[in-house]
């Protein structure tokens, strides 16, 4: 099966790594009706594809990961359009979350609204050092509908993510990284010929948006180096057992400790380990 086509996406596949680029980049790839259907195909598609073991999602150009929903599709909605068009967001986050390969978000600009939301429903979030975070419906009179209420007070805890559900107000990508919210910063400067720091007509240190990419593709490299049926079920172990009480969650895990000793890989990785060499995972 090819990779399909999108109005809206871009879908890259490099050895066993996907990467998704949300393709809008004169509305800061925000997220409307006819994309968000789009990611949710290609996640079903890279969920079918068993070549591909992990998954990095990311915004065209180097303004953007995603700066919310289409504000313009927006001002049409009625309260029953408006719950369909929250429900499908939520649909296809889940999507995302529940994907039993590793997402990592390259969140390479602004990940405001819609945008902070499908951040926070990937597995790992790794931000440029011009990343911004925000959650600003209350400016608009409205309310996060794509999860923003339930994912970020997961991720930062009640107090903190109220604060930026209230507010309205951006994070820088440090303050993102203190509280929890970005996994890592990435540095990923622009530099000249001698390598120094490449600065703008303002003096200000220039985003390279190749070398962010390449580091956040190496992330997933050596991610993708442990046992993918490990992973798999790390992902399926953290998302059943989450908002389980701890005894239904050790139990949860304990089933999936069980079951990985079925596999060849699990055998083939302390076999490896004792003999100090490579494990070499065949997916078994």
């Amino acid at each position: 099966m090819n990779a399909p086509n999108f109005a809206n996406l871009l879908l890259e596949i490099e050895s066993n790594i996907a990467t998704v680029t949300i393709n809008r980049p004169r509305a800061l790839n925000s997220l409307n009706t006819e994309t968000l259907k789009e990611l949710g195909f290609v996640f079903d598609f890279l969920k079918s594809r068993d070549s591909v073991a992990g998954v990095i999602l990311s915004g065209a150009g180097d303004k953007a990961f995603v700066a919310g929903a289409d504000i313009a599709e927006l001002t049409d909605k009625n309260p029953l359009t408006a719950k369909e068009f929250s429900l499908l967001g939520q649909a296809v986050f889940n999507q995302v979350e529940l994907l039993p390969k590793p997402v990592i978000a390259a969140v390479n600009g602004f990940a405001l609204g819609g945008g902070c939301e499908l951040a926070m429903a990937c597995h790992i979030r790794a931000a440029s050092f011009h990343a911004r975070f925000g959650q600003p419906e209350v400016g608009l009179g409205l309310i996060p509908g794509f999860g923003g209420t339930q994912r970020l007070p997961r991720l930062v805890g009640k107090g903190r993510a109220l604060e930026m559900l209230l507010s309205g107000g951006m994070i820088d990508a440090d303050e993102a990284y203190r509280i929890g919210l970005a996994n890592v910063v990435l540095n990923s400067f622009k530099v000249d010929a001698e390598g120094k720091e490449f600065m703008d007509e303002k003096g200000r240190r220039v985003f390279d948006r190749d070398l962010f990419m390449k580091s956040v593709f190496k992330m997933m490299e050596g991610i993708l180096e442990k046992g993918p049926l490990a992973l798999k079920s790390v992902i399926e172990a953290v998302n059943r057992g989450f908002n389980l009480d701890l005894p239904t969650g050790l139990l949860i895990e304990a089933d999936l400790f069980s079951n990985i000793y079925a596999t060849e890989d699990a055998h083939e990785g302390m076999t490896a380990f004792l003999e100090k060499r490579k494990a070499e995972f065949t997916n078994r």
